[in-house]
């Protein structure tokens, strides 16, 4: 006997469960509390399996029945249509997780977790680097479908104006986020890795240094002859015991100079 949309409608709890069939293994699964839920009972390789297709009224008998009809004609075919749905879904999800998964959503994934262990001024370089060069150009793009080619006309502008290390920097950068991909299982392959190869090689400038005994004399003792500037004196007396780049000397925050005795009386600190 088939069900009609009045007894699917009518069909009310009686604290226990009940099941409706309307033929073809389909069947209105009603709950101890009253919800209503669309089931089809079938065997696939003698093996007893079962189909949801959602609740009612949300899928309706009408809608349930075609459901039903293209499930048995999956299995006339010796098409399993459980596998065949949870392929479908996984399909979806697969689809969906590799449209949200561009190469600006990744890499600003990444920058959210590295951003702690840099400078303020680095993180501000990189950031910039990322949203005015590689995001115009590949922001928008997933990271399963980035090729080679893509990471090489983000660095091309820089290598024909010849600012060989700007290019080198940004190939390294998008290498940290293909890296990242790959870790987090939205890649199988870093497409990145060794593109730097392809660039114009980095020309390395040594500058002139000091380095025989005597002129390194003569040096100290013209920082001590120098007058000028009295923060430019105590600088440059200080750089030859501590070795730090200028700069980094320069915005060194000061410790305090005293400290307390066990006593409580005040003594210079070492």
């Amino acid at each position: 006997m088939k069900l009609s949309d009045a007894a699917v409608r009518n069909a009310k709890a009686n604290g226990k469960v009940q099941k409706l069939s309307d033929g073809g293994g389909l069947y209105l699964h009603v709950t101890a509390t009253g919800s209503k839920l669309w089931r089809m009972a079938y065997r696939f390789e003698g093996k007893q399996k079962l189909l949801s297709f959602g609740a009612y009224p949300a899928v309706s008998l009408k809608d349930a029945r075609h459901r039903r009809d293209d499930a048995r004609e999956l299995l006339a075919k010796g098409i399993d249509p459980g596998e065949e749905k949870k392929q479908a879904r996984e399909e979806k999800l697969a689809k969906e997780r590799e449209e949200r998964d561009t190469f600006e959503f990744v890499a600003r994934e990444w920058f959210a977790k590295y951003e702690p262990t840099l400078s303020e001024k680095h993180a501000k370089k990189l950031r910039r680097y990322l949203e005015n060069t590689i995001f115009p150009v590949i922001g928008g793009k997933p990271v399963t479908q980035l090729e080679p080619a893509d990471f090489l006309q983000i660095v091309q502008p820089s290598e024909r104006l010849g600012h060989h290390e700007t290019a080198h920097k940004l190939m390294r950068l998008c290498g940290q986020v293909t890296r990242y991909a790959r870790i987090t299982g939205r890649v199988k392959y870093d497409v990145a890795a060794g593109l730097t190869e392809a660039l114009t090689p980095v020309q390395t400038t040594h500058f002139a240094a000091v380095t025989l005994p005597d002129d390194i004399g003569q040096l100290l003792r013209d920082i001590d002859a120098y007058v000028g500037y009295t923060s430019v004196v105590y600088c440059l007396k200080i750089l030859p015991y501590v070795f730090t780049r200028p700069s980094e000397l320069r915005l060194a925050h000061g410790a305090s100079l005293t400290a307390k005795t066990p006593s409580g009386s005040s003594r210079l600190r070492a």
